[in-house]
Parts: structure tokens; C-alpha cells; sequence
């Protein structure tokens, strides 16, 4: 029964593995949007096109309205258990260990490859910076590109780490200046691009389908397949919840950062996909790399898609930040529930946990430089998934097993909306491509056998001390 052992609510951590709570709710909803907000709605929008047609904003609707439920659910969560390690903490508690192993397993996947693929997006900008400065081409991209180290991916993990190091607060504070100047970017995509909507634009509207379906060259199409992928621009809110035992008021602020920052991204993105598809011809931005500034050429407006590239070289860290953050933290949980070597769970003087975050930039800045990298965000997306789905079901469980435990926010019509949330997330799952489930699988039974030949004793002790 030692798979099934639990984690308690409150747990008293002593010896230097105390994080220091120096967060409030403005810096949690900056965090959040500043990971939610990036590559996946500068570049997936077109990749969504490129499988649903126009009817890519209804793939959004989906995927938004699925994230909206796995929020509210994470705002129980988070608040009824205020302590660092995200959707893993949540399983440990309510499903037992073997569970959380395999969702910490998951997550480390998940962020991990999306850290990793946002430094590789930004340094396609910097290198089109440095490669007319002499700068050499073997070292602005990985082998997948016929080069040899991406040096711009390795040293902006580099930068937003040493950032973390440094402290929580200061790191959250500049993350909120960027945030801004991400969201005045989309905005005056919005405006330039707006009086130019076209009706005709988005017809046939669903030309693919609603289900996932395999078109002759072998992609999956329709709305659900775009929504798979798309699925990857909402997450981000999690991040947050790897913030609670950081946060001054975590009863309230939790609640706030993550509910509140998923509801202004829905809001921002459902505005730019509509823009965007009716601005021009989904068939003309379709899969293209850089689709919004494509959609402002292709308008006549090529001083405003210059600008919107700049904004996205400036304020993509923002998303680096995130993740890195909540993938060093939720390491740095495993590691102080033996799950991880424990010698990783000490934190500075200035309450960060220096040793971890390094050892993540380390791992994620190989990744990032050295390995080519394709289908990454259907794979993370298969990690999220896996995630969300946990944390729905643990809130459905507390709700039978701790009734009156306190919640300084409950979800509203949780059984409806906690079904939703894990029916929603496994159709996403079997929407993605066949190989990215097969590749998920064998990370998991790699994983698992971590866990029996190494973890699960040292688990035990460290709950037992």
C-alpha cells in the first residue's frame, strides 16, 4: 500500500527548505500571464489555421473553456493546500504517491520542452540580430538546423536563471514590466489589424471537420486537432500554483493570480484569433512561424509587424521565467519528499532555491542547445494534460474526503465542472498525434522505474522523518 501512502495538508518543513514568501496577488497575475502569453499565440494561431480553417477561434473557444475549468479546479487546490509543487502536490495529498510520481514525472516533461522550445523561438530573433554582425551561424542554431550549439537559447536560460537566482520578488516585479509590453504588442495588432476584417475571410468556415481526422499527407486536421495543439497557448496558469509557498496571502492571492490571469488571457486571445482570421486568409499565414506579423504585412503594415517581432525578442522571457520557475520549484518539492536527491532541497539566504534552479537551467539549456527538437508542443501538451486531469479529480476527492477542510475559494458547481475539466482533457489527450501519445507512454514507464529503483524508499523515509 506504500504506492498509495499520502502526503498530509500541512507539513512542517524544517533544516533550510523554507521558501521565502515575498509574493502578492499583482505578481502572481503578472506570472501567470506573462507564461501564459508567448509562443503559443504568436506562432500556434497559425499552425491551428492550418488545421481547422476559420474555424480555429472555435478551437480556441474549446481549449479555453477546458483550461478555464483545470483553473478553477487549481484555485481549490491551491488554496485548501498552499504549498509549492503545483498539480504533484495536489495528487500526493489526495491520490497517493505513485500518482504524484507520475505527474511530477509529467510535469518535469511538460516544462522542461517548454522552456526549452521558447529559448530556441527567441533565439531565432537574436540570431537574425547577430548573424549580420559575423556572428557564426554554427552557434545561433542547434544541429536540427545544421548547427552546432544554439548559443542565444543557452544563454538567455542562462540569464532569466541567474534572475531567479537573485530573488523571487525582484525576478516577479521586472516579469510584470515585460508582461506589459507584451500585452501593448497584441493590442496594437488588434487595432491595426481590426478595420481590416473581412466576413468572406471566414468561409467554408470549418473546412476539415469538427473530430480529429488524418488528411493524405498524414497531418491530423479539424477543430478538435487544432484545439490539441492549441492547448499549449493556455496553459501557464499552473505555474502559479508552484508560487504558494512564496506568497504573503496565499488564501486569497492564489485564487486571484490563477483565476484572474486565465480569464484575461481567454479574453486577449479570443480577440486576436478573431482579428487574425478575419484580417486575412487563414490560407496565406496558415503553419507559417511568425503568422500575426505575417497577417500585418500581408495588410500593408510592415512597420507594425517590425515592431510586434521586437516586442516578442523583449518580452518572450517572460515566459522562460515562468516555467523555469514552476519547473525548478516543482524539483525542488520532489527532491525534499525524497522523491529527488535531497541535497537539492536547500534554499539561500535570500530564500530561493539556488541549487535546484541551477541544475534546471543546466538540464533544459542541454535540451535547448544541443538536441534538435520536433512535435514539442503536442508532447508538452501531453504532459499538461496529464496534469489537469489530476488536479480535477483531486479536488473532486477532497470534496468527498474533506468535506469541511478550508477553502478560502471553492470551485463553483465543482462535480460539473471537475467533469468537464477530465472528460475535456482526455479527448485533448486522444487528439493528439498517435506518436506523441506513444512517446508520453515511454517517458512514463521510464519514469515509473525511477520511482521502484530508486524513490519510492527514499520517499518513505523522508515522510516518515
Amino acid at each position: 500500500m506504500s504506492l498509495l501512502r499520502r502526503k498530509p495538508i500541512a507539513v512542517d518543513h524544517k533544516g533550510g527548505t523554507e521558501l521565502a514568501r515575498t509574493l502578492s496577488w499583482p505578481h502572481l497575475v503578472a506570472l501567470g500571464v506573462g507564461a501564459i502569453v508567448g509562443t503559443g499565440i504568436l506562432t500556434l494561431i497559425g499552425v491551428g489555421a492550418d488545421r481547422a480553417g476559420p474555424a480555429v477561434i472555435l478551437s480556441f473557444v474549446i481549449a479555453g473553456a477546458i483550461c478555464a475549468c483545470a483553473a478553477l479546479a487549481y484555485a481549490e487546490m491551491a488554496t485548501m493546500i498552499p504549498a509549492s509543487g503545483s498539480a504533484y502536490t495536489y495528487s500526493y495529498v489526495a491520490l497517493g504517491e505513485v500518482i504524484a510520481w507520475v505527474i511530477g514525472w509529467s510535469l518535469i516533461l511538460e516544462y522542461s520542452l517548454v522552456v526549452s522550445t521558447v529559448a530556441v523561438g527567441w533565439s531565432g530573433y537574436a540570431s537574425a540580430l547577430l548573424t549580420p554582425w559575423g556572428f557564426p551561424v554554427a552557434l545561433t542554431q542547434g544541429p536540427e538546423l545544421g548547427g552546432l550549439v544554439n548559443v542565444p537559447a543557452v544563454f538567455i536560460i542562462a540569464v532569466v536563471a541567474g534572475l531567479l537566482m537573485l530573488g523571487t520578488k525582484e525576478s516577479a516585479t521586472l516579469n510584470a514590466v515585460l508582461v506589459a509590453v507584451k500585452l501593448v504588442a497584441l493590442a496594437v495588432f488588434v487595432a491595426v489589424a481590426l478595420p481590416h476584417f473581412d466576413a468572406a475571410n471566414l468561409t467554408p468556415f470549418m473546412p476539415n471537420g469538427f473530430a480529429k481526422s488524418v488528411s493524405p499527407d498524414g497531418t491530423e486536421r479539424g477543430v478538435m486537432a487544432a484545439a490539441a495543439i492549441i492547448f499549449f497557448a493556455f496553459y501557464g496558469f499552473d505555474a502559479i500554483s508552484t508560487a504558494a509557498e512564496e506568497t504573503k496571502n496565499p488564501g486569497r492571492d492564489l485564487a486571484i493570480g490563477i483565476v484572474g490571469s486565465m480569464v484575461g488571457c481567454v479574453v486577449i486571445y479570443m480577440g486576436v484569433a478573431i482579428t487574425a482570421v478575419g484580417a486575412l486568409r487563414y490560407t496565406a499565414f496558415a503553419d507559417s512561424p511568425e503568422p500575426l506579423a505575417l497577417i500585418l504585412r500581408g495588410i500593408g503594415r510592415p512597420g507594425f509587424a517590425t515592431f510586434l517581432a521586437a516586442s516578442a525578442v523583449i518580452a518572450l522571457p517572460t515566459v522562460l521565467l515562468g516555467f523555469l520557475f514552476g519547473q525548478s520549484r516543482i524539483f525542488f518539492v520532489m527532491a525534499r519528499d525524497g522523491l529527488l536527491p535531497a541535497s537539492l532541497a536547500k534554499v539561500s539566504r535570500r530564500g530561493t532555491p539556488v541549487r535546484i534552479t541551477i541544475l534546471t537551467a543546466v538540464l533544459v539549456a542541454i535540451i535547448a542547445g544541443v538536441m534538435p527538437i520536433d512535435a514539442i508542443a503536442a508532447l508538452a501538451n501531453a504532459g499538461t494534460l496529464a496534469a489537469f486531469v489530476a488536479v480535477c479529480v483531486a479536488m473532486l476527492v477532497m470534496r468527498r474526503r474533506a468535506p469541511d477542510a478550508p477553502r478560502t475559494f471553492r470551485t463553483p458547481a465543482a462535480p460539473l465542472v471537475g467533469t468537464i475539466g477530465i472528460a475535456g482533457c482526455v479527448y485533448l489527450f486522444f487528439s493528439l498525434p498517435t506518436t506523441t501519445q506513444v512517446y508520453f507512454v515511454l517517458w512514463n514507464v521510464a519514469g515509473l522505474a525511477v520511482y521502484f529503483l530508486w524513490g519510492r524508499k527514499r520517499a518513505g523515509a523522508a515522510l516518515a522523518g
